[in-house]
């Protein structure tokens, strides 16, 4: 959250700068927003629907969403629904949400910081949703796994299944990433650790997990977000910018400069990164923190190429300010015909922080995409 997280010194010189631009970044950049709560400039888009408040009153709680849609309707604890949204409370738990916005489940799983889901894995020849989250509570901080049985049926629901360890001392940003056949685990951490996993099923259906990749992003990060038909790994340096790492492990450090912190394009604390594809392209979303406004970039071309950013107004629920993380799936999600975006409310109008649901639809609309 912006009004409590140490700040870094700005650069002192425009040398500096210009190094960053080059792809040396050697310290950080914060233009960070006026006040928790400012919006800065973007186009006006309205969320259609809310979850409840998260369990944890009175504090930064909410933080991360993944969403799952499935393509015939699943069982998640005696409720049928086609898919579901996932969300981290970072104090207590995951819950896990109908795409009406309602709770289907919550796991009091302890400190859960970010959440991504992903298909491709198997135990005993059924296919399983898998879902990962940065886990930072004491004694157990690494990767925790959660799995999901889509043939599952009556009272079925997202249980635990395993933890990777890591030398990480505090977990941070996650997402999975699909390279072929293989699923890959993005761990970052808080001093700007990077880890990545090729994570696997043993026969006894345990995880098993691999490291592939160890590089040092340089401060403070968070949000990634994979690309595999670019091979491209997008990670926020939170003071610094956007980077495009590749997504092949064997690419190890390299990387080069989406775009740095900038005034109303992305403000410091940069965060979430998630993309989404429909028929005109496939698409980046990020969290200007600290403007509280959304850029978002068009990723299937040779480079990444800026498009404009939106911010959320107050309509048929409360506005959006100061997100941690957003998620998005393409296609058909439930009642959302092209894509939903779900997006962390910092400052929520009743209750405490939750999460916001949009139509991808309507966001593309606004920016002419």
């Amino acid at each position: 959250m912006i009004t409590t997280r140490k700040r870094a010194a700005k650069l002192a010189a425009s040398a500096c700068l210009m190094a960053l631009l080059a792809a040396c970044a050697t310290g950080e950049v914060d233009f960070q927003g006026e006040g928790e709560g400012f919006v800065g400039p973007g186009a006006p888009v309205q969320a259609v629907l809310e979850t409840p408040s998260v369990g944890t009153a009175g504090q930064d709680a909410a933080d991360d969403p993944a969403v799952w849609a499935s393509a015939a309707p699943v069982a998640v604890n005696g409720k049928a629904t086609p898919g579901f949204v996932a969300g981290t409370d970072k104090k207590s738990g995951l819950y896990i949400y109908g795409f009406d916005g309602q709770i289907l489940q919550f796991l009091p799983e302890g400190l859960l910081n970010n959440v991504d889901a992903v298909e491709g894995l198997s135990i005993g020849g059924r296919p399983q949703v898998v879902l990962g989250a940065s886990d930072r509570t004491p004694g157990k901080t690494g990767i925790s796994l959660y799995r999901f049985d889509p043939a599952g049926t009556g009272d079925n629901k997202v249980v635990y299944w395993g933890a990777v360890a890591t030398d990480v001392v505090e977990p941070y940003g996650f997402c999975f990433a699909r390279r072929g056949a293989e699923v890959h685990a993005v761990l970052v951490g808080h001093e700007g650790e990077l880890r990545q996993f090729v994570l696997s099923v043993d026969a006894a259906g345990a995880p098993v997990a691999r490291e592939v990749r160890r590089a040092e992003i340089g401060t403070i990060s968070e949000g990634c977000a994979a690309d595999e038909a670019t091979d491209a790994l997008y990670i926020n340096e939170e003071n610094v910018g956007l980077w495009r790492y590749g997504l092949n492990p064997a690419s190890g450090a390299a990387r080069s400069l989406v775009q740095p912190i900038a005034k109303d394009i992305l403000v410091a604390d940069a965060e979430g990164l998630t993309t989404i594809t429909d028929a005109t392209g496939r698409y980046l979303i990020g969290s200007s923190q600290g403007d509280s406004a959304f850029p978002v970039w068009r990723i299937d071309g040779a480079a990444p190429e800026y498009k404009g950013r939106f911010v959320v107004t107050d309509g048929t629920v409360d506005g959006i300010t100061g997100t941690d993380g957003l998620a998005a799936a393409s296609g058909v999600v439930g009642p959302f015909p092209e894509g939903l975006v779900v997006i962390q409310d910092d400052v929520n109008d009743v209750g405490t922080q939750n999460f916001k649901y949009l139509d991808w639809r309507d966001i593309r609309r606004a920016l002419g995409l």
